[in-house]
Formats: C-alpha cells, structure tokens, sequence
C-alpha cells in the first residue's frame, strides 16, 4: 500500500484541502483509498462524515492509535487498501513523525508568501532528520489565477530546497466549495480548472511515487 502523508509545521497550508480532493481524484483513477485523519481538530474527519459517496474511506486516528499507526497502515493494507493519505496537524508532533517516517511521498504545501516559505524550513528540517530526502515534493498552494510573479518566485525558491510538485494549485473557490459540501473538487465541479489541477497534481504524484526508491522504512 502506497501512502501519501500531508505535512507542514504549519497552520492555513491547505492541507486537508488537498488531502481530500486527492483522495477522490485518486479514488477515480483506479485506487482503493482511505483517508486518515491525524489532526486533532478533525477537519478531514468532518469532511468525511459529510460525504455522500462511498468512494474514498475516511477515519480519524486518535491519539491513543498514533504510536501504532505503521500496524494501522499494515492493517489497511491487509483489508484492500492500495494507497493511503494521511493528513496531520500543523505542529511537530510524535503522530506527523510517525506519519512521515511510513509515507511512500510526503507532500509539503506552501503559500506562495515570503513567510510560508520561511515557514517550511523546520518541515524541511524534519525531514531531512528522518531520512527522507528523497520522499517529499512541496506543492504550492493557493497561488492567485494565472501567471504572476508571485507564484513564480515562490516555486523558483522552494525549487532551491528540494523538488516542487507540477502543476501549482490556484487559489479558487470551488475547493472551499467542494469542501464545504463533503466533495472533492473534482466532484463538486468536474470540469473547472480546480479539478483539472488537482487531477494533474495525482498524475505527478502517482508518477512520482512510481519513480523514486522505496522508503526503507515503509515498504506495505
């Protein structure tokens, strides 16, 4: 079972945004997915009890379970599961160590901002302390609609630091939307240019994951 893990040491990334929607874009590209949520706050969680689809698992992991979460994920796999995405909360925790130590990729979202960039390098750090080096990609998230420089320093500085996911993410209503109503993006608004992205964005991750080395220390 492959397992993606969303991670940043910060709040207001969008993580669970796009733990959710690409769950469901992965879902209908062939997967059998659960989404596991290990933050506290229980966003991912809550979105997942508003859905009315079937199509991706979605179940929070308290903290009583987070030091068993490799014997969770082992678990999953055992029932069917073939790809996993776990969304944690925005502080350095046991749990996101955990969760980033068993991740196939981890993906770390950005703003496109001077200060979330910033804000990345003690993920980065982590990151790097844990031996995964070559099992992360940033995704910059929330850009605004076009070509603007903003977005394009960003990635040209988070592309200093490791590698950054294609495409960016624009800053669009319909992921708020999708969200708000128990969706992804890609069934809340189908044909938009969100779910494009956020189909693109599975391509490469789906891709990525194909391509790199096996993380040593999570091969389910």
């Amino acid at each position: 079972m492959r397992t993606i893990t969303l991670v940043t040491q910060k709040g207001g990334t969008g993580k669970t945004t796009i733990a959710a929607s690409l769950a469901v874009a992965a879902a209908a590209a062939g997967e059998s997915v659960v989404a596991l949520d290990l933050d506290a706050q229980g966003s991912l969680a809550n979105w997942g009890g508003a859905r009315g689809s079937e199509s991706v698992a979605v179940d929070q992991v308290g903290p009583e379970y987070l030091p068993r979460l490799p014997e969770v994920l082992e678990a999953l796999k055992g029932r069917g599961f073939t790809l996993a995405i776990l969304d944690t909360a925005g502080v350095e925790n046991t749990g996101g160590n955990l969760a980033m130590k068993a991740a196939t990729l981890c993906l770390v979202p950005a703003r496109p901002s001077r200060l979330d960039l910033q804000a990345t390098l003690p993920t980065l750090e982590s990151l790097m302390r844990l031996g995964m080096r070559e099992n992360f990609a940033f995704v910059l998230n929330q850009c605004p609609p076009g070509r603007g420089t903003r977005a394009s320093e960003a990635a040209r500085g988070l592309a200093e630091f490791g590698v950054l996911a294609d495409p960016p993410l624009a800053l669009r209503a319909d992921h708020q939307d999708a969200m708000a109503t128990g969706m992804g993006v890609t069934e809340y608004a189908g044909k938009g240019k969100a779910a494009d992205e956020i189909r693109l964005l599975w391509s490469w991750v789906d891709g990525k994951m194909r391509a790199q080395p096996a993380n040593k220390e999570h091969r389910a």
